[in-house]
């Protein structure tokens, strides 16, 4: 019951990632001036802000001088609502806004790592108190307090790896990752430990494979700088959606 209503939301909330992720890194205001041409400064019309819709309609162009419009636009907004329909499927329904906050902030700060090699304070700081509050929320709703004593311990020990990692490692490991890995540890821990082994880990491989292709493909060197926050996101992605059953087939393997 939740799915639909879920898709149509993050469709809304992609929309409003696109402005969070060029303006967050700039210093800039999320919610004024309201959105404009970068090229021509005429403002979004309404009726050209419909999320994916819009930009088909207007053939991926500025109304008004035909500048072309990125097509991550439309994608940001269309993966957005993918994962949030998929949070509906795959959490407790108490538990559904704590990830599809989560789903959002990590849209947006894979982006942003992307575009500058940056996770912003701005975003990464105030969501501690968020996500706080509403695994603190899934936790009362669903009778089940241990997750909230997981999430703390999780979040607490993924922190504290990434610390050590980036102290003896800091070419390859920023604080903007310790930082982030605090929040990811505490998401993945409320759902079980196996949904934090699998995402934990999840990281490293596909970051590991994806750097070692570059590496071969000749495009990077060793020494060349990854951002590495989009494959911590991704890998608790894998976590949460497949996490518990991986991790189940795992333990069954070895007995």
């Amino acid at each position: 019951m939740l799915v639909v209503p879920l898709t149509v939301l993050g469709l809304l909330i992609g929309s409003f990632l696109n402005v969070v992720v060029w303006r967050v890194p700039r210093g800039e205001s999320v919610s004024h001036p309201p959105s404009a041409c970068p090229n021509c400064g005429h403002a979004i019309r309404p009726r050209d802000n419909v999320p994916v819709l819009s930009w088909l309609l207007l053939r991926g162009r500025c109304r008004d001088c035909g500048t072309p419009i990125a097509a991550r636009y439309p994608l940001v907004e269309a993966v957005t609502a993918v994962l949030f329909g998929l949070v509906a499927l795959r959490v407790d329904p108490w538990a559904v806004p704590a990830f599809a906050y989560l789903a959002a902030i990590g849209v947006a700060l894979a982006l942003i790592d992307l575009d500058t090699h940056r996770l912003p304070n701005a975003i990464v700081l105030p969501s501690y108190p968020v996500l706080a509050a509403l695994l603190l929320l899934a936790s009362w709703g669903a009778r089940d307090w241990p997750a909230l004593l997981r999430a703390a311990i999780g979040g607490v020990a993924l922190w504290v790896a990434y610390f050590a990692m980036a102290l003896a490692y800091p070419s390859g490991m920023g604080f903007g990752d310790v930082k982030l890995a605090g929040l990811l540890g505490a998401a993945l821990a409320w759902l079980g430990w196996g949904a934090f082994a699998v995402g934990s880990f999840g990281a490293f491989l596909l970051g590991g494979v994806f750097s070692i292709g570059l590496v071969v493909a000749g495009r990077a060197g060793r020494k060349t700088g990854i951002p590495f926050g989009p494959w911590m996101i991704l890998g608790a992605a894998v976590g949460i959606a497949v996490g518990e059953p991986l991790w189940n087939g795992y333990l069954g393997l070895l007995t």
